[in-house]
């Protein structure tokens, strides 16, 4: 029986792939419901008239997600820590997968009147669902079973997911544009992403499907040591963790929606980039956001993970004042040096926050810290930057990301003693 508990099933190749295939599905669906609130819905699910504010009603409902995902982080968190990881995994990725889908089929402004962004919003919720109890499950799967001091490069594997699934989503719909006359694109071309989805979650539940529980959930099942309601002893017994948790990763979400949605809006509105040229140039960003992302994985292990983030908030800081000369300046240049610190502190991210709760409440306090971060760094970084720029100008989005990295490195050293 000790055997059975303590010896992994999993191979390291099938909990690693198994990992990085969720989170790249649940990101690239993310990322093309960012992309399109940036360069379809505005026009199509919002009623005519001034441009700027059909935007900023198309980044509510990009904010909505946000607001679900604590409750997804909750929700599935709850049934990832009383039942396992694996079924919670899967019903994760089917909400998430299916909102997405849906999406792809909804009837426009022109032909539902207002029930057309009410049903955008829904289908907004549904995925922040989803990707609220899909983060926190992934990175459980990886380091749960990562051998003693990999647990960093292990934690990374989902952290991939984020860079993947935007050069797929990113790739889809530059694709998209370059073969189609706006016309087209905007009669049905913007929906092909939404359905490719389908084939993508199929893969991502076949791989889930062939997984066994981690050695560290089996083992607190075998201990006895479930609580019967993980959220509240969240809230009863660990809100050091959570508090310092979720502010730890604030900078981290506000620097990556700023280099990715606000950037993409502001540049194609302001500075006059086109569509697809300014999707190339946040492809090339990405890819060094992804290569960072094992560099800092690396590091962490060797040095620490709150020591990375320590660094990656500084550089965060430092980037922040400089976000609007190196924006204006060469959009190339802003976006490789802001994705570099973007892969700086992703790397390390979900393991510094998995590491500070217990395995009976695990799933539940690192996705509720992670979410909840998305909801004050993330939800409305892009309507508060636009808001920002359009105001004071785009310098004072650049002190926005400053002041959020000063709030992250206060709760970094704040952060409790590691509980695994």
């Amino acid at each position: 029986m000790r055997d059975a508990v303590t010896t992994p099933a999993n191979s390291p190749g099938r909990v690693l792939f198994a990992s990085l295939i969720g989170t790249t599905i649940e990101f690239f669906d993310f990322y093309i419901y960012a992309t399109a609130a940036v360069l379809v819905f505005p026009k199509l699910f919002f009623p005519a008239g001034d441009s700027a504010t059909a935007t900023l009603q198309s980044f509510a409902t990009f904010a909505l997600a946000f607001v679900a995902r604590p409750i997804g982080s909750a929700l599935f968190g709850h049934f990832g820590d009383r039942i396992g990881r694996k079924a919670t995994l899967v019903a994760a990725l089917l909400t998430m997968g299916i909102s997405t889908v849906v999406i792809g089929v909804l009837p426009t402004y022109a032909q539902i009147g207002l029930v057309a962004p009410l049903l955008l919003a829904l289908c907004r919720l549904g995925q922040g669902l989803g990707l609220g109890g899909e983060w926190g499950g992934a990175v459980l799967l990886a380091i749960e079973n990562a051998p003693p001091g990999k647990r960093a490069w292990y934690g990374m594997f989902p952290q991939l997911g984020a860079p993947l699934g935007f050069l797929a989503a990113t790739s889809l719909f530059l694709w998209l544009t370059e073969k189609m006359g706006d016309a087209t694109f905007f009669a049905w071309g913007w929906r092909v992403p939404f359905l490719a989805s389908s084939v993508l979650v199929l893969i991502g539940l076949w791989m889930r499907l062939r997984l066994t529980e981690t050695p560290a959930f089996a083992r607190a099942m075998a201990q006895q040591e479930r609580v019967k309601v993980p959220m509240f002893n969240v809230f009863a017994h660990h809100p050091r963790a959570l508090i310092s948790g979720t502010f730890a990763a604030l900078a981290t979400f506000v620097i990556f929606y700023l280099m990715t949605v606000f950037a993409l809006s502001w540049a194609t509105s302001k500075l006059g980039y086109s569509r697809q040229s300014f999707l190339i140039v946040q492809m090339v960003g990405v890819l060094f956001f992804a290569l960072l992302i094992p560099f800092s994985a690396w590091l962490a292990d060797r040095r620490g993970g709150r020591f990375t983030m320590i660094l990656a908030t500084v550089l965060i800081f430092a980037f922040g004042i400089a976000y609007a000369p190196l924006f204006a300046q060469s959009g190339l240049l802003f976006m490789v040096v802001g994705m570099c610190v973007v892969g700086i502190t992703y790397g390390p991210l979900g393991t510094v926050l998995a590491q500070i709760f217990p395995t009976a409440v695990r799933y539940t306090g690192a996705s509720l810290a992670f979410n909840l971060a998305g909801i004050f760094g993330a939800s409305l970084a892009p309507y508060l930057a636009t808001w920002l720029a359009k105001t004071y100008g785009l310098a004072y989005v650049g002190y926005y990301l400053s002041a959020a990295a000063v709030l992250t490195l206060l709760a970094l050293l704040a952060k409790p003693r590691e509980a695994m």
